[in-house]
């Protein structure tokens, strides 16, 4: 079976400058309109001059620099799968800034340009048109032929637009000046006329015949029926400037609207919602990209935060309130945590509470309340946590409410595919005091350059490691995926049916989850973190 390539857009709109049928193209200025036409079902885009200036905020005057014009119809280009004919006033100078514009123009896909024969810097024609200069018809022959000889496409069309008619000088000049533009090889005419009546235009095509396709712009003439353009046997119709012009139309009311309301709900449900504007800019290919080329990230990733505890060892501190809230540069150590979090795009984060669980209630988080807290151990607030899930598991991360951490942590936990991860603290040597976070840790390989490219599992974990066994120290990190939620949740409830470990901790369940030969990842790193346990590491924290 033979397969078809598409049509070019070259190709594609050569088809519909000499098809045997009216065809009709519409004006687009910047990559969304231009989309918007070819949703509607438009077979082409006039990339308009006057739209393109409009919505640069300057006026048709060549204001706006051509290559400004090329840098907006490479986004419209890109947006579009349909030929795109640029209205490129006088061709931005003589033969030779034709000349490039034309090779420029093929660069970026663009199917066609018309140009006109007035003079640089052009002004638009429906502004006192009849005291506007033509260009010298030689010279803009010249022109014509130069951009011809500088296409490489064949199928690139070159549309000259005559003039004569805006500036005063009647039929006889307007079909002279057609004839040499053709003979210098224009691929269509564009004939423009700022009558409100289309009698100039039926004019000149009884005496054009069919010598090459004729090209309209019936703004002025808007009331004619399009059926006495079919009979006149005009090849195309462009709608040049109406979607700029319901575009202002609708803005002005809604700036209005919002100025004297103040409130959305007199525009709301008049503009188009957010998710349609997300549509139309394709956010769902990106999406789908981010899923095939990012690395695992943290979205999906859940978070719980075990912040039962007073912290006694802060003393007055936190008579009225437990560690996590104690403040730290003007916010709680809770928020500090929640904002690491949010900065990897963890944003579901439970949060265990207990004592003065009322004093904690930043925002945006999930709590629930270990009311025997005074009795109980981290296994308890963990198990609560778990049981909230109801069995609906995702990769969670499991830490502390007085532990303070670089938003790396968390990243690289989540870039980790291993059921089992923890962070270890490989300078364990001056932190001794970290021990009440569940002690030392040995490693199947210590940190090392060895270490950097290797598997690393923990081997131990508790208090009476031997020194010269002691890979670094545990740091209060642990995350596992949903699978090993399933199965920590299981363990946890196990665990606790035992009256002795009413008050157990996270490193208890991970010695049982060595014990019973289940894989604990080990990733290392020195620093990076901060645990609060004394007034002097709330002072040092300011500074972390």
């Amino acid at each position: 079976m033979i397969s078809r390539q598409p049509l070019t857009k070259t190709r594609q709109f050569r088809n519909l400058l000499f098809s045997e049928q009216l065809e009709f193209i519409c004006e687009a200025h910047n990559g969304l309109s231009a989309k918007i036409v070819e949703e509607a079902g438009f077979p082409g885009i006039w990339a308009s001059g006057l739209s393109i200036s409009a919505q640069f905020g300057v006026r048709d005057n060549n204001e706006a620099s051509w290559t400004q014009v090329l840098e907006n119809l490479e986004f419209m280009s890109d947006a579009t799968n349909i030929p795109i004919l640029l209205d490129g006033d006088t061709g931005y100078g003589n033969f030779n800034n034709m000349q490039r514009l034309i090779r420029k123009l093929e660069q970026r896909n663009i199917a066609a340009v018309c140009i006109e024969d007035k003079l640089f810097p052009k002004t638009n024609s429906f502004l006192k048109g009849d005291a506007q200069p033509m260009a010298d018809m030689h010279e803009f022959c010249g022109k014509i032929k130069a951009g011809k000889d500088a296409q490489t496409d064949p199928d690139f069309c070159i549309i000259a637009r005559v003039e004569a008619f805006i500036c005063g000088w009647g039929l006889a000049e307007a079909l002279r000046r057609a004839d040499a533009y053709h003979q210098a090889g224009a691929d269509g005419i564009l004939i423009h006329s700022a009558l409100s009546v289309p009698d100039e235009i039926l004019a000149f095509k009884r005496e054009w015949g069919n010598r090459c396709p004729v090209v309209i712009v019936p703004t002025k003439y808007y009331s004619t029926p399009t059926d006495v353009f079919r009979q006149h046997g005009f090849s195309l119709v462009i709608w040049a400037n109406h979607m700029l012009r319901a575009a202002v139309s609708i803005m002005q009311k809604t700036a209005r609207a919002l100025k004297q309301s103040e409130h959305l709900l007199a525009i709301e449900d008049k503009v188009a919602p957010v998710s349609e504007i997300f549509r139309l800019q394709n956010a769902a290919e990106l999406l789908e990209a981010e899923e095939r080329y990012l690395p695992r990230g943290a979205e999906g990733t859940s978070a719980v935060v075990l912040a039962a505890s007073r912290g006694e060892e802060l003393g007055e501190l936190t008579e009225e309130q437990p560690k996590t809230m104690v403040k730290v540069q003007g916010a709680p150590i809770l928020s500090h945590i929640v904002d690491a979090y949010n900065a990897v795009g963890i944003k579901d984060i439970l949060v265990v509470r207990g004592y003065k669980k009322e004093a904690v209630s930043l925002p945006n988080l999930t709590y629930v309340d270990n009311a025997d807290y005074a009795d109980t151990g981290e296994l308890a607030s963990l198990s609560l946590a778990l049981r909230s899930r109801k069995g609906l598991f995702q990769p969670t991360i499991i830490s502390y409410g007085d532990v303070l951490f670089n938003k790396y942590i968390p990243q690289a936990l989540c870039q980790e595919p291993d059921d089992c991860v923890l962070f270890v603290d490989s300078n364990w040597q001056d932190q001794t005091s970290y021990a009440r976070l569940g002690g030392f840790a040995e490693c199947t390989v210590p940190n090392s350059r060895k270490a950097f490219n290797a598997k690393v599992y923990l081997k131990q974990l508790g208090n009476r490691i031997p020194p010269d066994a002691i890979h670094g120290v545990w740091m209060g990190f642990l995350k596992l995926s949903s699978a090993a939620a399933c199965d920590i949740d299981r363990l946890v409830s196990d665990m606790l049916a035992d009256p002795q470990n009413r008050k157990a901790s996270i490193p208890q369940l991970l010695q049982e989850l060595l014990r019973r030969g289940y894989p604990i990842r080990v990733l290392y790193t020195v620093g990076h973190w901060l645990d609060i346990n004394s007034l002097e590491d709330v002072v040092q924290a300011g500074n972390f």
